[in-house]
């Protein structure tokens, strides 16, 4: 059911579905509307059944790919956010990008990308989001944490370099900076990168983002991305690399950990031979597509790990 909404001129209209969730689910999932740059944006809201509503919960936003929804995005990662909120007590968001493709600074797109042509104001959005929630009680605005895959995942680093007053910590899932963002951050955010080394679409050496001969603007290198939030967040330059265990031989990928250590470190997770794809998720598309998902690790799991531990 749709229910609409100004968060400042309605916010009471909220209150009561999200405290009769379904009883077999770890959170009601529904979807609110608020009018943001003269456009109806849309968001589905997680909040745990058994969440204590007198005091503000974390509260992670979770950014769809290219192409794709917020639905969506639940159903790539398995629903697995929303089981780790109903357990860990944490709010999840899924906006939906204007057309389906988020404003994450890239330039010289081709016209099907609509909200970079159009200059979305995606950045406002989720800013405008996250203040709803803060006033309502429902978040806590020292713990607003974003990930996203793809396309979420460059509008994630986005959000962390424009918006790194609110968010504190952030975790990008196949894909680096955008070449072209000229932005700087004011302040640390704690940062987690989670690349395929063998990523068909967004390649993990930088360059141009594609689907065979279609290009969609540039990107940084992984190693660039990291030195960038390194820098950033003045974090130990000499990391500590580790491999995470095989525990699925037969997926094709190894996982190697390396840590940036420091207040707001920054992590980069290695999926050596993995794809675009988000690991432990759903396979969308065959491997001659988008490559191999990695099964040695959960992306939801390692994430929310990731991020409960830091706060602004």
């Amino acid at each position: 059911m749709k229910k609409r909404f100004l968060f400042f001129a309605a916010i009471s209209s909220m209150v009561f579905s999200f405290l009769c969730p379904a009883k077999d689910n770890p959170c009601r999932n529904e979807t609110y509307t608020f009018m943001h740059g003269g456009l109806k944006r849309t968001f589905r809201v997680c909040i745990p059944a058994n969440a204590d509503t007198t005091k503000p919960l974390p509260m992670l936003i979770v950014l769809h790919g290219g192409g794709g929804t917020g639905k969506g995005m639940i159903k790539l990662t398995g629903g697995k956010f929303n089981q780790l909120a109903g357990r860990e007590n944490f709010i999840v968001v899924y906006p939906d990008a204007f057309k389906k493709n988020w404003n994450d600074g890239r330039l010289n797109l081709p016209p099907s990308y609509k909200a970079h042509h159009r200059n979305i104001d995606d950045v406002g959005f989720i800013s405008a989001l996250i203040d709803g929630m803060v006033k309502m009680k429902y978040a806590d605005p020292a713990r607003i944490y974003v990930t996203g895959m793809s396309n979420g995942a460059m509008m994630t680093h986005r959000l962390a370099i424009e918006l790194s007053h609110k968010i504190a910590a952030a975790a990008p899932v196949c894909g680096n900076i955008p070449a072209d963002l000229k932005s700087v951050p004011a302040n640390p955010v704690a940062m987690m990168i989670i690349n395929g080394t063998d990523d068909p679409l967004v390649p993990f050496e930088g360059g141009f983002v594609h689907f065979k001969k279609r290009q969609a603007g540039k990107i940084l290198s992984t190693n660039e991305s990291v030195t960038f939030w390194v820098n950033n967040n003045k974090t130990n330059t000499a990391p500590v690399v580790s491999d995470v265990p095989d525990t699925d031989p037969a997926d094709g990928c190894r996982v190697r950990k390396t840590v940036f250590q420091g207040p707001q470190e920054v992590v980069l997770i290695a999926i050596q031979g993995g794809g675009h794809t988000w690991p432990g998720g759903l396979q969308y598309l065959g491997e001659k597509w988008i490559g191999k998902t990695c099964r040695d690790i959960d992306a939801c799991e390692m994430i929310w790990e990731f991020c409960k531990r830091h706060s602004r």
